[in-house]
């Protein structure tokens, strides 16, 4: 049955669209190849730029034992690379392809450039060991972004003009989508590079607050990991929906939850007795401290809730907005239990900590009073299950 290549070629280019991934575009347009031009082997040559060399990067077919991917490597200078890169390819083949058998005739042409017939001699030589009698550069813009190295057929029959128009058409627009899909691997990566370095920052402040608060060394950390088990139990039990991009919010505010702090006087953050009235006003602002340091960034919008409100109360008794129910945001509600279940436990100047069982219980009793009745559920479910 005659390929309909017009087709063939609108069906790749949609998928290809669809791709962000450069290994796997590549795998498909290989697999595509040898599937439908019947080829022993279909292979690229891709271009890295960290190493400045071409790269055997995929193959499909007989070539692939004989010269595993990732090994057969060459630089700009090889007489293959060389051939495209100087466009000698418009120059001396009209479809812009290397057929082997077609520059062989121009080696043996009479009165043929000593240069060329140099040139194209060496190119037939890395024809030779790659066991490929077609080669069809791929361009992006006028960069050489890597060739398509072709077997023979295993019908034995060459390559018909149709067909060449086909391999030119099909790496133009493999080009296009190998660039959009490393521009957006190049994107997807500075953003977790940036994305890293922000929670190591967030992780910075984070230990800044506890260096100043002696008596709640690794609080932070536990708080976190706890919101985290907590959030994860809430969204299992389907009591609550959550966005997407909330547990990475979650991550940043329960880290934060307590920078306010740094602007609490130490006397009163590490004082070996109860606070007074006085003392206990200052302590309850740091929430509100909390908003001012963060609200510049914003990227921590949503962050910023769990930050403000984790010392609400469902009842409506809690600070800095006396807010109530389900008004108070679920980040906030679940940092509550966490923060209030760690404070408890941990021990402090003037007092020692609870048992855990004795804090399961108190946060038991206050469920629907102090803390969400879901949030709690969740957490004593945990507890039950000694995952806490």
């Amino acid at each position: 049955m005659a390929i309909n290549y017009k087709k063939e070629l609108e069906a790749a280019a949609r998928s290809m669209i669809l791709v962000h991934d450069p290994n796997l575009l590549i795998e498909m347009v290989l697999h595509m190849l040898t599937q439908k031009i019947k080829v022993s082997h279909a292979s690229i040559l891709l271009h890295h730029k960290d190493k400045d060399a071409y790269i055997l990067s995929d193959s499909r077919g007989s070539l692939g034992p004989n010269i595993p991917v990732g090994l057969a490597r060459m630089d700009k200078d090889d007489a293959l690379i060389r051939f495209f890169r100087e466009r000698k390819d418009k120059l001396l083949f009209k479809s812009g392809v290397i057929i082997y058998q077609d520059a062989l005739k121009l080696i043996n042409k009479p009165g043929q450039e000593k240069r060329v017939k140099l040139l194209l001699q060496q190119v037939l030589y890395q024809m030779d060991i790659l066991e490929t009698i077609a080669c069809i550069p791929s361009y992006f813009r006028d960069d050489l972004l890597g060739i398509l190295l072709l077997g023979k057929r295993k019908t034995g029959k060459g390559f018909a003009k149709e067909e060449l128009d086909f391999f030119t058409a099909l790496t133009s627009n493999v080009a296009m989508a190998i660039r959009n899909a490393q521009l957006f691997k190049e994107l997807k990566d500075e953003l977790n590079e940036k994305r890293e370095l922000f929670i190591r920052i967030i992780v910075a402040l984070a230990a800044a607050i506890e260096a100043k608060d002696y008596y709640t060394h690794g609080h932070t950390t536990r708080v976190t990991n706890l919101s985290l088990e907590i959030a994860k139990r809430v969204e299992e039990n389907k009591k609550f929906e959550f966005r997407h991009g909330f547990f990475e919010e979650l991550h940043i505010a329960s880290l934060l939850h307590d920078i306010g702090k740094i602007g609490v006087p130490e006397a009163i953050l590490n004082k070996k007795g109860p606070l007074d009235d006085g003392e206990w006003k200052v302590i309850k602002e740091h929430p509100s401290i909390g908003v001012t340091i963060l609200q510049p960034i914003r990227e921590l919008e949503d962050s910023i809730l769990g930050v403000k409100y984790h010392h609400e109360r469902h009842d409506g008794q809690g600070y800095p907005e006396g807010l109530k129910g389900e008004s108070i945001p679920m980040i906030a509600s679940i940092i509550s239990v966490a923060d209030s279940f760690d404070a408890m436990t941990t021990d402090r100047p003037y007092r020692r900590g609870l048992y855990k069982d004795a804090a399961i219980d108190e946060i038991r009793r206050l469920s629907g009073a102090q803390f969400n009745p879901n949030v709690a559920s969740a957490f004593i479910e945990l507890c039950n299950e000694n995952r806490i």
